[in-house]
């Protein structure tokens, strides 16, 4: 059987788990997830985790923020006057909203508070700051 390699497509099963046992993300309950070994299409801790594993082979990562989606970045939180939002959007918290900066660049913020006056939005990913536990299963290996 080959082992994981960078430029191999894997497909896998897994689980992904907070610190706290929370599950966050699981591939269990529908197809197998596809992806290429080191293309940067996931987290590089997990991409990391699966080198050298073989079909069949079953492994727990544990991955620290800097190896997931990094640290916390406060400065990625900012309060917005309500009036900001266009009146149309119903802000409610846990909505996620997506924002153009001035060089036209989109990303998505999540809204965290929201007040009579002002909106609270978190640029940061929800996971930054988390240490994640995958329960993973190499199905297969396509050799790149």
């Amino acid at each position: 059987m080959a082992q994981a390699k960078s430029g191999d497509t894997v497909r896998i099963h897994y689980s992904g788990f907070l610190m706290d046992g929370t599950i966050f993300d699981s591939s269990l309950e529908g197809e197998p997830f596809e992806f290429t070994l080191g293309d940067g299409s996931v987290i590089p801790g997990f991409d990391a985790g699966l080198l050298g594993m073989t079909e069949g082979d079953e492994k727990t990562l544990a991955i620290p923020p800097e190896s997931a989606y990094g640290a916390r970045d406060e400065g990625l939180v900012a309060e917005i006057e309500r009036t900001q939002i266009p009146p149309e959007i119903d802000p409610q918290v846990g909505a996620i909203l997506q924002i153009t900066s001035q060089e036209g660049d989109a990303s998505n913020v999540i809204i965290t508070e929201v007040t009579d006056n002002a909106i609270t939005l978190d640029g940061n990913h929800p996971l930054a700051g988390q240490e994640l536990i995958f329960e993973v299963k190499l199905l297969e290996v396509v050799t790149g």
